[in-house]
């Protein structure tokens, strides 16, 4: 009998499909690794799970994620010797209605764009390959031919025995009693058979994953809700029937055993273990919930007749994890060095548990993603998520919105309004449509007089278009004032912040107090991580602004590349100030009117900071712009916000002032060539393939994280570049990762994209990949043409910002 460990380099807890894929991938990577399960292995909510593998995400990287699992399923019987039940059948969606068509064809483009197959076929020919279904409503249906379907307990027993061959030590009724932290780090785990020192913790806890991370100090929001499905009795389905989602009737279905699998997502979900899940909930299952479940089995019965007169095995209701916003959650805790999570799969684990195992292990071995994780980074919850009853309302709203139509621009509803920013009630009285991110309420658009500000979703031009077309002109010709107090807002102090800033920063932050330095943060692979601006306030103080769903993301990538020694600290100051930008070619009329400072160009330049007064109120005045018009942001304590904004639009009536929203900053953003963290760049991204060299120091002699690897890309030459492309026809919308080709040769997708106002034009970026070199030269030669919805129009590529490209009216 193996003597129990007391050191391991990993801790891995919880024996679901995620642990022993985190475990597996770990002992792969040659880690001394040790799983730990309170009671045996697939007990939580693995063993119940009804096992499709779908691919097909919003995300091009946890799309190639998804993948990964089918490669692995594909290849882990042959490699262990362990059934897997894993069957690649394809996978069928269907369309009951013309948005749902157009939706499906957005998505088979946004496949093409991944290097994902994906059909669109007739109604009757999603019968041939389905054939125990009715078509009567049916417009038209999808075919992923490399989806398919898994055994989740054969699986995870095989990731189990595959850690095993690899060296891991897998202890089942181990229950963690305890984690020990030392200097903000994971320094081991107690168990009720001893201790176990480690370096790194990997919280793959499931549903238990919240409970067992507040043992740590670590927040994890998800919740878990019930979840229902029923197995019918043997009857004649076809074993290689591809799984089936039926989302306008809510439900889904999978053979199984000869005979089918069939749930759904209903839309008054019902929570479980709102005061903390039972102790001994092992390999247990909730009562069958059949008045809850007739709704979805009303709506399946006219898609299948086979339901009404076929035996039912079992209606299974098991509980699973879900978060707030339907993706899942991996990365290292911002509260605790060292500390990983896996969990919270929205009942897709065993779809997402093979790729998010590797990703995770990559993670935790290299010290940083492996690529883009930004969709499922935990760093993307902030300070809503760690109030349960909230993460619980949100989540709910997700569940129950699992199989409707995914709208573009489409808001969230619950939970509102939770955070605000003091002029709320100024915009709501001025008709602001909000938004929300990360909690706050910002306005969308403005309703004008008679108009209810409300977005009306479509697939079309939306009901704001023409609001946000007046905010949009306004602000290139006049003057537009915008709150964008949700910024998310730090300050670097200490003796040595300059020194810490250096090697965290690509830009040069070595300028004298109130310069403000454009720059990017990143990993040592040269991508980018963090895209912000940095202000010099003092030697020892830099303010440092970035986006409002950044905050929690780059406060812990600036706290934890702070090289150990220095006297640096980052401190959170969003709350402390609201933000009002002044933005149009009669901002600097308005701006004078209201304080005694000099803001004419020769004493005010475009990116320095001030502190001055406006209005009687203390505010660093910025002059940076993310719209491509002469402006200024406005930082001041918040108990002067409603002061200062008063103020701004008196002096601003004759100059034709009025309030704008953050649809405009995007139209305006786009015809500037202003890029978005996440989407235009992201981790996977260079500031060399994004055309953001300028911002980079490698003109100096300064070290810094990731130049390295951008000196070895300069020298080889890049292989993808960002370029900005329009299409001429109007009636074309473009939304983002519509595929590009080049000389009729798929080489990308557009990252973003919209309308652009003052142009005329949609508008949109996209990467194109080269192997032999993304010069210039190459991508000026080509021919270029966008899929939109399944449909290929000409494109016209621009190189250079298409609006204002040599910064006239901002330098003015």
């Amino acid at each position: 009998m193996t003597s129990f460990p007391s050191h391991a380099d990993i801790v891995v807890v919880g024996g679901g499909i995620m642990g022993c894929s985190v475990a597996y991938h770990l002992a792969k990577l040659n880690k001394n690794v040790v799983l730990l399960e309170r009671g045996q292995l697939t007990c939580g909510s693995t063993f119940h799970a009804a096992g499709l593998v779908g691919q097909l995400r919003s995300s091009a990287t946890i799309t190639e994620l998804l993948g990964d699992s089918v490669a692995l399923y594909d290849s882990l019987e042959e490699e262990t010797g362990q059934a897997t039940g894993w069957k690649m059948n394809g996978g069928l969606r269907l369309a009951c209605n013309q948005e749902r068509l157009t939706e499906l064809k957005r998505q088979a483009t946004t496949a093409r764009s991944f290097g994902l197959e994906m059909h669109i076929l007739s109604p009757q020919e999603a019968q041939d390959m389905w054939p125990l279904m009715t078509i009567h409503d049916v417009v038209g249906a999808a075919f992923l031919p490399t989806d398919g379907a898994a055994s989740p307990t054969d699986v995870t027993m095989a990731l189990a025995k595959g850690a095993r061959m690899h060296g891991a030590t897998l202890l089942e009724n181990c229950p963690v009693t305890g984690v020990s932290i030392e200097n903000g780090a994971v320094a081991g785990v107690q168990t009720a058979q001893g201790a176990i020192q480690c370096e790194v913790l990997v919280n793959c806890c499931g549903q238990w994953a919240r409970a067992f991370g507040a043992m740590a100090g670590v927040n994890v929001p998800l919740v878990s809700i019930e979840h229902q499905f029923l197995v019918t009795e043997k009857f004649d389905v076809p074993r290689d029937l591809p799984t089936l989602r039926d989302p306008d009737r809510l439900t889904y279905y999978k053979e199984e055993a000869g005979g089918l699998i069939m749930g759904g997502y209903e839309p008054n979900p019902i929570p479980w273990a709102e005061q903390g899940i039972p102790d001994g909930f092992v390999f247990k299952l909730l009562e069958s919930n059949f008045d809850q479940f007739q709704q979805l089995a009303e709506l399946a019965m006219p898609r299948v007749p086979a339901l009404e007169t076929i035996g039912v095995r079992q209606l299974l209701n098991g509980p699973e994890s879900f978060t707030p916003d339907g993706n899942f959650i991996l990365g290292e805790a911002p509260e605790v060095q060292r500390y990983f999570v896996g969990a919270g799969f929205n009942a897709f684990g065993i779809a997402a548990a093979g790729g998010a195992g590797k990703a995770l292990a990559a993670w935790i071995v290299d010290g940083e993603p492996p690529y883009d994780l930004w969709p499922v980074d935990i760093r993307r919850f902030g300070r809503p998520h760690q109030d349960t009853r909230w993460v619980r309302t949100r989540t709910q709203e997700m569940y129950a919105k699992h199989y409707t139509i995914s709208w573009p621009f489409e808001e969230d509803d619950s939970g509102r309004p939770l955070r605000m920013s003091p002029l709320y009630e100024k915009l709501r009285t001025a008709g602001a449509c909000f938004g929300e991110k990360l909690g706050w309420e910002r306005p969308n658009w403005f309703a004008p007089e008679g108009v209810e500000p409300k977005d009306v979703y479509s697939f079309g031009r939306q009901n704001w278009f023409e609001h946000v077309a007046v905010e949009h002109q306004r602000t290139r010709e006049a003057v537009s004032v915008f709150d964008q107090t949700s910024f998310a807002k730090f300050l670097v102090v200490g003796r040595d912040a300059e020194k810490a800033l250096d090697w965290i920063c690509a830009g040069d932050t070595r300028k004298p107090r109130g310069r403000l330095t454009y720059c990017q943060m990143l990993n040592s692979r040269g991508g980018i991580e963090c895209d912000l601006t940095v202000t010099r306030l003092a030697d020892d103080r830099f303010y440092i602004v970035t986006g409002t769903g950044f905050a929690t993301h780059d406060l812990h990538w600036i706290r934890q590349g702070i090289p150990p020694g220095l006297n640096a600290h980052v401190v959170d100051v969003t709350s402390a100030y609201a933000c009002i930008a002044l933005m149009g070619p009669r901002s600097r009329a308005v701006l004078a009117a209201v304080t005694d400072a000099d803001v004419s160009n020769e004493a005010f330049p475009f990116f320095t900071m001030q502190e001055i007064g406006v209005a009687g109120a203390p505010s660093m005045a910025l002059r940076v712009t993310y719209v491509g018009e002469l402006g200024w942001e406005l930082h001041v304590p918040v108990e002067f916000a409603t002061t200062v904004y008063d103020a701004l639009l008196a002096a601003g009536q004759p100059h034709g002032i009025g309030p704008a929203g953050y649809r405009a900053i995007e139209s305006l953003r786009l015809e500037k060539s202003y890029l978005v963290w996440g989407t235009d760049i992201n981790p996977n991204h260079t500031p060399l393939e994004a055309g953001l060299g300028f911002a980079v120091k490698l003109k100096t002699d300064v070290d810094f994280l990731g130049r390295a690897a951008l000196e070895r890309q300069k020298k080889d030459g890049i292989t993808k570049r960002l370029a900005g492309f329009t299409v001429d026809d109007p009636n074309a919308v473009l939304l983002g990762r519509e595929t590009l080709y080049r000389d009729g040769e798929r080489v990308g997708y557009l990252t973003t994209a919209g309308w652009g106002y003052t142009l005329q034009k949609n508008i949109g970026f996209g990467y194109v990949h080269h192997p032999g070199g993304a010069t210039r030269d190459f991508l000026r030669s080509g021919s270029y043409e966008l899929e939109i919805a399944t449909e290929r129009m000409p494109a016209t590529l621009h190189l250079q910002p298409l609006y204002d490209p040599k910064m006239d009216r901002i330098k003015c």
